[in-house]
């Protein structure tokens, strides 16, 4: 009877620890969204970027969101302000997620390591250039790690969702983000009918990576929509050039004019490269051939119907895979 009595209780804590074992394993999938920019060091610029992650968070307000800079190096300046008592005194609004930002694959590790599995990876590009390109390398790598064991594989679901003016594919026509964004630009082409201007916009570009043609798909649009106010878009690299753009202004008999980076944050070529008093700016270029400029310098990431385009996309993305963001 004694024996009996032992093997049962003995058995019981066989089977307890066997039920504690499987539930440690238990695999809970958790869901998470990094925003991946570019970055900025300006400060004001920052608005842009916030702007976009407030407005993700309030649509997802159960998941978390975490930023990921991609230029390593506006990371390192801000890893040097981060170290910098002066700067931090001097600067007490600027977020300490800014402050510490990593860039996409330690944010994405990060997540991991702290028990998210399920991850949306949101881009805050324009174009389908090359710095999505490089990004979507990143996450499809990732994507693709396996393990023997099912239960240790690091990622249950990591996607990537689209810029601005979208990409390449069936399931959502890049047409359609293009008309969409068109008419997220609305307050723009207020602003400049309400100064009697055409409205000049300057993209980024890139001097290796054929870019423009989404950028001169958009100008198009922009004009169908809104005949009445002429807009043109140029680039800081590649085609369309600035002397594309004061092609078209002068013959156009444009006398006056409002621009606005095409940008998500209005840094570093939108204070100098736009608006800046060099002589190689688009503002001093367009003066000198007796053009009228006014700068408007808000990155696209403050309009908030800009900003709701990123949510969408990422809602997209996270609809395309199964994941149910929350």
């Amino acid at each position: 009877m004694k024996k009996s009595v032992v093997f049962t209780v003995a058995l019981a804590f066989l089977l307890s620890t066997q039920m504690v074992q499987a539930a440690e394993y238990k695999v809970v999938h958790k869901n998470g969204i990094v925003l991946a920019m570019f970055g900025t060091t300006v400060e004001p610029a920052l608005q842009g970027l916030l702007n976009i992650r407030d407005k993700m968070k309030k649509a997802y307000p159960e998941t978390p969101v975490r930023f990921a800079f991609t230029s390593n190096i506006i990371r390192k300046i801000w890893q040097k302000r981060a170290a910098d008592p002066a700067y931090i005194k001097a600067h007490p609004n600027i977020p300490p997620e800014i402050l510490h930002v990593q860039g996409p694959l330690a944010t994405i590790a990060n997540f991991q390591d702290d028990g998210y599995d399920t991850l949306v990876v949101q881009p805050t590009h324009i174009a389908p250039a090359e710095e999505f390109l490089d990004l979507t390398a990143y996450v499809d790598a990732l994507a693709s790690i396996d393990t023997i064991k099912k239960k240790f594989k690091p990622f249950n679901k990591l996607v990537i969702g689209r810029p601005m003016l979208g990409t390449f594919g069936v399931e959502h026509p890049y047409a359609e983000d293009i008309k969409t964004a068109v008419r997220a630009m609305r307050e723009d082409v207020d602003r400049a009918r309400k100064n009697g201007a055409a409205l000049v916009y300057m993209g980024h570009g890139n001097d290796h990576f054929p870019s423009g043609g989404s950028y001169l798909q958009f100008e198009h649009e922009m004009n169908k929509v809104y005949p009445d106010v002429k807009t043109v878009i140029g680039t800081v690299e590649g085609y369309p050039a600035v002397e594309q753009v004061l092609e078209t202004l002068k013959r156009s008999g444009v006398k006056k004019v409002v621009i606005r980076a095409f940008m998500i944050v209005a840094g570093d070529h939108a204070t100098n490269d736009m608006a800046g008093p060099e002589k190689d700016s688009w503002k001093s270029i367009f003066e000198k051939e007796g053009i009228e400029v006014l700068p408007y310098l808000h990155g696209m990431g403050e309009n908030d119907r800009v900003a709701d385009i990123f949510v969408r996309h990422a809602a997209d993305a996270a609809a395309d895979a199964g994941i149910v963001l929350k």
